[in-house]
């Protein structure tokens, strides 16, 4: 079981999905009864803002002045061991604009997906690294949709 913390910075979200601490904590408990992911973390927040912030913080903590759809903030391995895994930061225009083509929830799910394997140390620089974490993003995805 793990324990998400969800920060509402803009009210927005709720047009697309209304009680976001509910839908996040159905989605983990599916997603950690099938996929044994490992870590000793049981809490994780995940902060839901604009395009605006996210600008903020891509500027402030990746030197890139624009909006981005996800970041993710690790906490340093030996704070692992208290029980706290990190945080992730999701942009609600880009989920809202990419859900044209398909619909919210998934959307938001592709990138709250994405946000926890980064804080479970997956990462994509390397092909090798993408080629793993893309395809164990797509079985997650793929889980959590068809079980709805």
């Amino acid at each position: 079981m793990i324990k998400v913390n969800v920060i509402l910075d803009k009210i927005v979200w709720k047009k697309n999905i209304k009680r976001p601490g509910y839908y996040l904590k159905k989605k983990f408990n599916k997603l950690l009864k099938k996929f044994k992911l490992t870590s000793n973390a049981q809490e994780i927040s995940i902060f839901l803002t604009n395009n605006k912030k996210m600008r903020q913080l891509n500027l402030r903590f990746r030197k890139k002045n624009k909006p981005t759809d996800v970041l993710s903030f690790p906490i340093n391995i030996l704070k692992k061991k208290i029980g706290y895994l990190g945080d992730i930061a999701i942009s609600y225009e880009i989920v809202n604009r990419r859900s044209r083509n398909s619909n919210f929830n998934y959307e938001f799910d592709k990138m709250w997906v994405h946000g926890y394997l980064h804080l479970l140390g997956y990462d994509h620089k390397k092909i090798k690294e993408f080629e793993k974490m893309h395809k164990l993003e797509k079985n997650i995805l793929n889980y959590i949709e068809s079980t709805n």
